[in-house]
This record gives structure tokens, sequence and C-alpha cells, in this order.
């Protein structure tokens, strides 16, 4: 089993329709991909998103809005519904970027505040993203007192010293396809440490097509080429990094399990 720890399905551009999308979980299926979290960025977007992978067992939801998006700031209580939804596993994503959007920290911090005080109520972990925030992102999941739920940095590209405080308060790291990228030596050498009950692995597609599918628009079963590079990477069989990334995720996301029956 491989689980593709955080995805976009409803944002791939070659699957309009769910007849097509049909074919590209397929796809993912023949190279070993069992599951996969199709993660909520936007505070409008739930729904469709819900919709539109509502016949796939296979995908479970999160429901949260991306710091990108927070625009006008979040109803929290539209996110408290949909979270209430039984294939929601996750609050997010949510979190800090600094380096698309330095001008709006103050917005985008409030934001992060509400939706790890949510996480915590409804006691599901949080999905973050984080850029250019090391200090701000770690401070304000420790006041937030986020140890409670855990979560996962995702797609992550920070430092090790970030990774280990993330990992002190019960996170999980997880790597998309950028640690196949040529220029990610650091990130390389800070995945090498991450312990192994902490490591997730994603494509975030549709984006950051791993190497060899550069240029291409990334899917769920490039997840295989991350793991298969991964496992390489840390010196473990693909068959050892597949089977406890996998065990990391029905671990963190327990709805998840409860979902499947595990």
């Amino acid at each position: 089993m491989l689980i593709d720890s955080h995805c976009h399905l409803d944002r791939l551009k070659a699957a309009p329709d769910q007849q097509t999308l049909e074919l590209i979980l397929a796809n993912a299926k023949a190279r070993g991909v069992d599951y996969m979290l199709c993660v909520n960025v936007r505070q409008q977007g739930f729904e469709s998103m819900r919709d539109k992978v509502a016949a796939f067992e296979q995908v479970f939801l999160s429901s949260g809005v991306h710091p990108l998006d927070v625009k006008d700031g979040l109803d929290v209580e539209q996110i408290r519904r949909f979270a209430m939804d039984p294939k929601v596993v996750a609050i997010g994503e949510t979190g800090l970027d600094y380096f698309y959007a330095d001008e709006t920290k103050a917005l985008q911090q409030q934001c992060f505040e509400q939706q790890i005080t949510l996480a915590v109520e409804v006691n599901k972990p949080l999905i973050v993203h984080t850029r250019d925030a090391r200090e701000d992102t770690i401070n304000m999941l420790k006041a937030g007192q986020a140890d409670k739920v855990g979560g996962v940095l995702h797609c992550f590209t920070e430092n090790w010293e970030m990774a280990k405080a993330a990992i002190d308060l019960g996170f999980y790291i997880s790597v998309s396809g950028i640690v196949t990228f040529k220029n990610a030596g650091e990130l390389r050498t800070v995945i090498r440490k991450v312990p192994k009950e902490r490591l997730l692995v994603e494509t975030d597609s549709p984006y950051l097509a791993p190497i060899p599918h550069r240029g291409q628009e990334n899917q769920p079963a490039y997840v295989r080429d991350v793991a298969e590079f991964v496992a390489e990477l840390r010196g473990e069989r693909y068959e050892e990094l597949a089977e406890y990334t996998s065990e990391n995720f029905f671990n963190l996301f327990k709805d998840a399990a409860r979902l499947i029956g595990r």
C-alpha cells in the first residue's frame, strides 16, 4: 500500500469530468496508490471539491483555507460545518506564507490561529503550509496547543531545525516531488534525518511533478516516484517505506483509519 497524503484532485486540468478522474485514480491504483487525501484550500471551494470526488471511497478530504486564499478573513463556522462531513479527516491546509504574501502577515496569522483553535475543538489534525515563516509557524502551533491534535508540515522545504521543532510537537513531515529536483540538496539532507515514524509522502498534485515527470501536470500515481526516490535516498527498500508511511498516515488521520475499518 502507498498513500498520497496531500493532493488537489479538484484542480487537475486533466480531469474535467468524473470519467477522466476515474482513469487518473485507476492509474494511481495500478501503481500501488490505494488512498489519497484531497485537500481544501478555498473557503468556497469545499463543496465542489467534495462533490467531484464523492464517488471514490479511496479519497479522504480536509476542510480549511490556505494562507494565500484568506483574502478578507474566514467564516470559521462554515469550515466547522464542512469539517463534520464524515470524509473530512483534517483541518487545512492552513498556515503561513511570507514568501508570496509578506504584506498579509497579520491576516494570515489571524486565520491560522482560528484554524488551529478549530482543529483542537473538533479533534482533527492540522495540515500546515509554511514558507519563509519558520519561527512564527512553530510559535503559533505551540501557543494554540496544536500538539493536542498533531498534524503535518506538508510539502516540506525548510531546514532541519524546523523539522525537529515540529516533530517535537508531535507533527509529521511530508515530502513531495521537490526532493527529486536538482537544487534540493539541503532538503534531501533533512529528509534523511526524519525518523521513519514521522515521515509521509505526497504529490501536492497538480503541482510539483517529480522527476521524471517534470513539466507535466502532477497526479497521485506519481507519489510512487517520490516514494522510490526517498527510499533510495534513505537507504531503505521501497516496500518498507511504503508500509511505514502508510501506517503513519493512519496513525495521524485516525478518522481515515476508522472509515476503512482499520
